[in-house]
């Protein structure tokens, strides 16, 4: 019960890791089977449909369910952490956009249960995605709906976190990287998510309610679709690509013993990204027919945003040149993600050339490229970030040696599966394509490339057995097991509910080690030590979320009454939430006093 009404932000950020960490294997799996099919040469098994639902239900998951919520955990657990808050601006709004999340979660995969699965791509292009006989679609509609809203409250709640919880002394040009990063997401995410909402209203008006958005036909746009889409869909790959950025920097300064090399020119490229990150969309539709002009200005731009990333780059084989460089587990996953998010970012220099694109697009070139920077770069840094900060969320450490084995496996794997896609992309093997015919020069890349996927699958399982292992450990980890730089690794393993007893005074960049240098050993308080108020739990989050559930189900196959019912216990939670004012509780000086002693 503690789990389903929790408001701290650090048990949310728990949630969401493991959260994400479901649908990861789901999305895995879904992987695994797609690779299964392709292997061999005419293989039989999961063709048609059965091949489209896999794969849309596979890019749908990792982007939206797995990938997005694994960085919201970091951010939930972290930011407050390192900015010196006790909490969210918003603790009630915090927990609703994690089950709301979850809950979007739960309604895309109903959809396997019964029979009806989105098989109309991940991007759900019209006038495929409008088709009346493709009903799983309604599922990705309603809850890509209900996810976005909890994504969106949350970018808004780390918004006013950031610009209103900083501890005396944090000004923005102190904070570390990754709370930077974080921030800037979340800017993004307020700009970017609202043009999918749109894209998906209009969707669902088109397939529920007899609507003409979409129907060439009845003076309607195809093409509005994919704009509204993308307008999201390219800011969406940075609203990914930046925590890890942050976490990359994090880990990357901490464990070569030496602040980031050239902090302000990292801001600053990092807003440049998020700035530019809205002006290169048209180059996922070059081949859409936009015409010459549109293609050139939308691969300048492209280029262009190569610039900042670079810099970023360049910052951390600066940062790593001449340190005391620790190789553990969380820096073998970090400096790995340095290299291969350079493929990544080579293999996109190359799709912003037009008449390139035109050969490319549409091929394994362009999932090869997809999956360099979202796996390479994405999911690398997140398992460099769970190392990184399982101690300071579970007061455990993980083990390196069972870290070691699923480094080297995922790492081998990964590039095995998806380097030799490349060339398969060249030799003109097309995406979402469930078969390919022997003989034509694609079965030993594509046989690769399974095997590589299978690796990674090891690699994962791996990680699994080593977080049960270290859950059984009782072996103690102290405040600051890495050596750490900044205001996280001041307060106990695992985080008190409170964060910090004491506001702390920041007093430099690298708060913890500024204070280190000048021979202190914790920080300097602004604060004398007193009662600490603190949010009460609510289920409402939960229970509002299961009334959205419950109203898209019963939308979608038109129980109007269910439908009206669901929104009922959603607009019920909200008055009385309204109605009822929770002043929370207080930790009293006296317990915090035990605690220090015990």
């Amino acid at each position: 019960m503690d789990w389903l009404t929790t408001v701290d932000h650090k048990k949310i950020g728990i949630m969401y890791f493991f959260a994400g960490g479901f649908f990861f294997l789901i999305g895995g799996l879904e992987a695994l089977l797609i690779r299964l099919q392709l292997m061999a040469p005419d293989s039989q098994w999961f063709i048609g449909d059965t091949f489209n639902a896999l794969t849309t239900m596979h890019g749908t998951t990792m982007i939206f369910f797995a990938a997005m919520p694994m960085v919201f955990g970091f951010m939930n657990v972290v930011v407050p952490l390192q900015i010196g808050a006790r909490d969210v601006a918003y603790p009630f709004v915090n927990a609703l956009g994690f089950w709301l999340f979850f809950l979007g979660g739960i309604l895309l995969n109903v959809s396997w249960f019964v029979g009806h699965i989105p098989d109309a791509g991940w991007t759900a292009y019209t006038p495929l995605s409008t088709l009346p006989e493709k009903f799983g679609v309604n599922f990705y509609v309603m809850s890509l709906q209900i996810a976005g809203l909890g994504t969106l409250i949350g970018g808004i709640n780390f918004l006013v976190t950031i610009i209103n919880m900083r501890a005396p002394g944090m000004t923005f040009m102190r904070m570390p990287l990754f709370t930077w990063t974080a921030f800037v997401t979340s800017a993004l995410i307020l700009f970017a998510f609202p043009a999918i909402t749109v894209g998906l209203v209009e969707l669902m008006f088109d397939r529920m309610f007899g609507g003409a958005f979409f129907d060439v036909t009845r003076g309607g746009n195809n093409m509005l679709w994919e704009h509204l889409f993308w307008i999201f869909g390219h800011p969406e790959v940075y609203i990914l690509i930046l925590p890890a950025f942050g976490i990359i920097s994090e880990i990357v300064s901490t464990f070569s013993s030496k602040r980031l090399f050239g902090y302000s020119s990292m801001v600053f490229a990092t807003i440049l990204i998020a700035f530019l990150g809205f002006m290169v969309w048209v180059h996922h539709m070059f081949t859409a027919g936009l015409g010459p002009v549109a293609n050139s200005i939308f691969s300048i731009a492209t280029m262009a945003i190569a610039v900042p990333t670079g810099v970023k780059i360049f910052n951390w084989l600066l940062t790593l040149w001449g340190g005391h460089i620790r190789f553990n587990v969380a820096n073998l996953f970090a400096s790995s993600f340095i290299p291969t998010f350079v493929m990544g970012g080579t293999t996109g220099v190359m799709l912003s050339v037009p008449a390139a694109n035109f050969q490319y697009h549409d091929s394994y070139f362009v999932i090869a490229h997809f999956h360099y920077v979202l796996v390479g770069g994405l999911i690398l840094a997140i398992f460099a970030g769970a190392y990184y900060w399982w101690p300071k969320m579970f007061g455990k450490m993980l083990n390196e040696t069972m870290g070691k084995i699923h480094f080297w496996t995922f790492f081998i794997g990964f590039h095995m599966t998806f380097f030799p896609q490349h060339f398969l992309g060249l030799m003109g093997m097309p995406r979402r394509v469930f078969t390919f015919q022997e003989n034509a020069g694609l079965d030993m890349g594509n046989l690769i490339s399974s095997i590589g996927a299978f690796l990674m699958g090891v690699g994962v399982i791996v990680f699994i057995i080593n977080m049960i292992v270290s859950s059984a450990s009782k072996k103690p980890v102290g405040n600051d097991p890495w050596d750490g730089r900044t205001l996280e690794w001041t307060i106990p393993s695992p985080a008190p509910e409170y964060n910090f007893k004491q506001t702390p005074l920041v007093r430099g960049l690298d708060a913890f080690w500024k204070e280190k240098m000048a021979g202190n050993k914790e920080m300097t308080y602004t604060e004398p030590v007193g009662s600490i108020h603190m949010p009460s739990g609510s289920i409402l989050p939960l229970i509002m979320s299961v009334g959205l559930f419950i109203a898209a189900i019963g939308f979608m196959y038109t129980h109007i009454w269910v439908g009206i019912g669901g929104l009922a216990i959603m607009l019920i939670c909200m008055l009385l939430r309204s109605l009822f004012d929770d002043h929370g509780w207080h930790i009293e000086k006296e317990e915090l006093e035990k605690e220090a002693k015990a």
